[in-house]
């Protein structure tokens, strides 16, 4: 499927935001009410679109946030990993009423991503405001295939972070490869995969978020600054 032109998408994107209201006030898909903030949400979102591959998935999409927008603008289909079954319903729901090619997984990440059909089967893939860099690294690193990248969106982190993320990626077969800046307080990290996962990443459902790889201690799960959920 070919992108689709600005005035078409910018009708789509105006009318997922519309539903992303509409269902937040039955369920708390993300912290943003107003229609200007699901606008900053649907901005940072298209900020992955350069660098996605098909197949291309995503972990812990919430409502929608990166992919949907992303899918809208460049025309690929996409496989969502969202845990909590009410949100996976209401993303079925978008992505038929959006005309998506999609696949809703209903499950934790760290359930799917041992799943012999979706284990190292996609060559991108996205992971925004899912937990601390480290834990995001190793929830999404075994999904994606060796050559293929993960796209890290993350906020401001400090070395302990930065550290805790290089140490993680060659863990889990990867490798920084590059990081740009996404507004102020928000960054895009690009991790390409050089070699196969071990298989015993991802850990038990859980334990990433407790205890992130390489990390000096226990971390509270983040919300990335600027993107809260």
């Amino acid at each position: 499927m070919e992108p689709t032109p600005d005035k078409a998408l910018e009708s789509l994107l105006e009318r997922y935001g519309a539903l992303v209201l509409e269902a937040n006030r039955r369920v708390n898909l993300t912290a943003a009410k107003s229609a200007p903030e699901i606008s900053e949400h649907i901005l940072d979102s298209l900020s992955v679109v350069p660098f996605l591959r098909e197949p291309y998935v995503d972990v812990g999409s919430g409502g929608g946030f990166p992919a949907i927008p992303a899918a809208l603008a460049t025309g690929i289909g996409v496989t969502m990993i969202e845990a909590t079954a009410k949100k996976a319903r209401i993303l079925a729901s978008f992505c038929e009423r959006l005309g998506i090619r999609a696949t809703i997984v209903a499950e934790r990440a760290e359930t799917a991503a041992h799943r012999p059909d979706l284990r190292e089967q996609f060559a991108s893939g996205t992971a925004r405001a899912v937990a601390a860099p480290a834990a995001a690294a190793e929830l999404l690193l075994p999904l994606v295939a060796v050559g293929g990248v993960a796209i890290l969106q993350l906020g401001l982190s400090d070395d302990e972070d930065r550290t805790a993320l290089e140490g993680a990626c060659l863990m889990l077969g990867g490798r920084i490869e590059s990081e740009s800046a996404a507004g102020e307080r928000r960054r895009v990290v690009l991790v390409r995969k050089i070699e196969p996962t071990q298989q015993r990443f991802p850990r038990r459902p859980g334990i990433p978020a407790k205890r992130p790889l390489c990390a000096a201690g226990p971390r509270k799960t983040a919300e990335v600054p600027g993107v809260s959920r």
